[in-house]
């Protein structure tokens, strides 16, 4: 089966600095979480595999093709893209802001249909924001606006979403329910996304289907969670400040090693 996306000895160069280097991965489907510490190119990795970084060399290719040939109108269809501080203008309402998920399909002229109503309906509802979609971004707090562009992300109906830091902003129940989310709409046959997201928050991304170790522009792991070699890569890259824990059931925590004084 060919991967939804995949990036092939992927090297960024900002300035004088090496920020990606030869980074190689593959994204065939389920949640998809990319952690490392500070300065360690997510964000940049993220911005290279949605094609808003240029590369110095290797390639990306999507569903198989080279992304830099993939029409603007196609790329947007097949990939869907939130931004670390993303945001639109504060007096468009929610409903609003959650319809320009559609232009993707609609172009700029196009007017919506049922189904455009229905996949902004759906988009709305996943992440509680319906009640207030008449309220203007201007309005809301930081997290509530944040749930309103994961929204617009969803409208597009993508089948890969690609998020840098998509609990920014959230309290810990919709970071829970932010993570229950992905769960469903990666295992869920109705919606079959695929997720691939930068988090900070360990414990949200070990609840991942797989993770990827970024180290100072390097993968340096690739695997479920629960993989030893993985739980080691993590701690490493760390520098030996957290310690994760398998508890009943196989659930992890993640817990800051303090040490003695």
């Amino acid at each position: 089966m060919t991967a939804l996306l995949q990036a092939n000895d992927v090297r960024v160069r900002l300035g004088r600095r090496d920020v990606l280097q030869g980074v190689s991965l593959q994204v065939a489907g389920g949640w998809t979480a990319l952690v490392g510490p500070n300065g360690a190119g997510k964000s940049t990795l993220l911005r290279a595999l949605a094609g808003l970084q240029p590369l110095a060399s290797g390639q990306v290719l999507l569903q198989g093709q080279n992304l830099r040939a993939t029409k603007p109108a196609e790329r947007a269809r097949q990939l869907a893209w939130l931004a670390q501080h993303g945001d639109v203008t504060g007096e468009l309402t929610v409903r609003e802001t959650v319809e320009l998920g559609r232009i993707a399909h609609l172009g700029l002229l196009g007017t919506p249909g049922t189904a455009d109503r229905a996949a902004v309906e759906r988009a709305m509802a996943l992440t509680a924001c319906h009640d207030w979609q008449h309220r203007r971004l201007h309005e809301l707090s930081g997290g509530e606006r944040r749930r309103v562009l994961l929204a617009r992300v969803l409208a597009t109906e993508a089948p890969l979403m690609l998020l840098d830091e998509p609990t920014t902003h959230l309290d810990a129940p919709h970071q829970v329910a932010l993570a229950r989310l992905f769960r469903r709409l990666t295992r869920d046959a109705a919606t079959a996304r695929s997720v691939l997201s930068v988090l900070h928050d360990l414990p949200i991304a070990l609840q991942a289907d797989q993770l990827l170790v970024l180290h100072r522009g390097h993968l340096r792991a690739v695997g479920a969670p629960s993989d030893p070699a993985v739980q080691a890569a993590l701690v490493q890259v760390f520098e030996g400040a957290i310690r994760i824990e398998t508890r009943p059931a196989g659930r992890m925590r993640v817990e800051l090693a303090m040490g003695s004084d």
